[in-house]
């Protein structure tokens, strides 16, 4: 079936797979949606206010976080580095205070907090900057590098993307429940390595890590620690830690702690001293570690997140674990054999990563129901494109299958989520899987 690849005026299949032709992308997925309901029946109605269950994607900026930022937009817009003038000195003093607040958050000092745009780059930076130090400045350095499998994108490909400059990439497995085996570790480090690095809180599944035990382990055989924090800084309490369960580079990222987008953090621990190759050239700024302007709006925002976090996060995690609990309850009473992808125990107050069971699903999909709830916010963790649909490499290497991880939903809680909001997110999803109210976005395009 021919769909316009231009962008304008073409001829579409219908979503609901009877083969109506619709023309023109504008009305593409409205009169798909409108469709199905003539075939399966009454689609459910949308509802006024949208429901926002992706905590882990990114969480809304925390209105007190705003407010902190609004004079840095408004009054005080000097270059943070021109320090010759008093304006610039103002503002380089609110990033100094947000700097500390990063630091105080996981008990670092606030000269180890390297800013970058995200947990992204700081992930790059950790990775690529301590390799390649160690390759222009430590010939005899080992070249082995260890992560685990269900890390996020950015440190498997940029451990690959080493393997092109002579680095050996160790991906080690994981268990059932998403944790790695401290075993495992041990027996990969009995051959030496440069790097370890092991996400603490994993972002589709929410499973914690035990980093305490596998930075001992790193360290007692020689090599640096690494862990993306990026999901768990601000929900659970944990520092940088000192002696030989050091923590030695920490990745930060302020939108998944209720800052602002596109402002990170890399934690460089300066005793024993951290030595990495800055990912690009510029005017040395971050101790030469990353070149460029600061961005004082959202870093002064970021400083606002971690002091609110720091306050607040205790409190704030018992009542989001409490609605997690009560939405798992309910999910389960409403649609039996409900399962749970990765340790329950081991798992961040506002993560659930639940699969449904087959003879509740028959064929349908997550990815059909996140269709048929458009106004419900919620992820599957797979990657949809233009011919196929690719089931969860986190859920996968957990050594769950394919049609499992294709049932599977992220449900992510947050500040901002009410009870009443569980409730109604349990009795919808119930109805679309009991009923069969679902469309796919994702079809042969042949």
């Amino acid at each position: 079936m021919e769909r316009d690849r231009g962008g304008g005026a073409g001829i579409y299949g219908c979503l609901c797979h009877h083969g109506c032709p619709v023309e023109g992308r504008a009305v593409f997925f409205a009169l798909s949606f409108l469709c199905v309901s003539s075939h399966i029946g009454p689609v459910m109605s949308l509802p006024d206010t949208p429901l926002y269950l992706d905590y882990q994607a990114t969480t809304p900026c925390d209105p007190r976080v705003v407010q902190a930022m609004v004079p840095l937009w408004t009054e005080m817009s000097a270059n943070p580095h021109s320090t010759a003038h008093e304006s610039g000195q103002k503002v380089a003093g609110l990033v100094e205070q947000a700097r500390d607040s990063v630091a105080a958050l996981i008990g670092a000092e606030a000269r180890e907090i390297v800013f970058t745009s995200g947990a992204t780059e700081a992930n790059n930076l950790a990775i690529k900057g301590a390799a390649r130090f160690a390759l222009h400045h430590a010939p005899s350095a080992p070249r082995r590098i260890i992560t685990v499998a269900t890390e996020h994108k950015c440190v498997l490909e940029s451990v690959h993307d080493l393997a092109r400059e002579g680095f050996e990439p160790v991906i080690l497995p994981v268990g059932a429940d998403g944790l790695l085996d401290p075993q495992v570790l041990r027996e990969a480090l009995t051959l030496p390595a440069l790097l370890v690095s092991v996400m603490t809180v994993n972002n589709e599944t929410g499973v914690i890590q035990d980093i305490a035990t596998l930075s001992r382990l790193a360290h007692e055989r020689g090599a640096l620690f690494h862990t993306d924090a990026a999901q768990a800084a601000g929900k659970i309490p944990f520092s940088v830690g000192s002696g030989e369960a050091r923590i030695d580079l920490m990745s930060l990222s302020a939108h998944k702690m209720y800052g602002p987008k596109g402002i990170g953090a890399l934690y460089v621990r300066r005793r024993p001293r951290i030595r990495l190759e800055p990912l690009f050239s510029g005017g040395g700024q971050e101790r030469g570690l990353r070149s460029g302007t600061l961005p004082a709006p959202l870093i002064v925002g970021f400083g606002a997140a971690c002091a609110i976090a720091r306050q607040e996060g205790e409190a704030e995690a018992v009542r989001i674990a409490g609605l997690r609990d009560r939405l798992l309850s309910l999910l389960r009473q409403a649609v039996p054999g409900v399962s749970v992808n990765g340790s329950l125990e081991q798992r961040v107050a506002g993560n659930l990563n639940v699969a449904f069971p087959p003879d509740i699903a028959r064929d349908r999909t997550a990815q059909q129901v996140m269709a048929a709830l458009p106004w419900l916010a919620m992820s599957t963790g797979s990657a949809c494109t233009s011919a196929e649909v690719e089931p969860s490499y986190v859920l996968r290497a957990m050594g769950v299958s394919g049609a499992q991880a294709a049932r599977s939903l992220r449900l992510g809680i947050g500040r901002y989520t009410s009870a009443a909001d569980v409730d109604r997110a349990v009795a919808a999803l119930a109805q679309v899987w009991r009923d069969g109210l679902s469309i796919s976005l994702c079809q042969d395009a042949t």
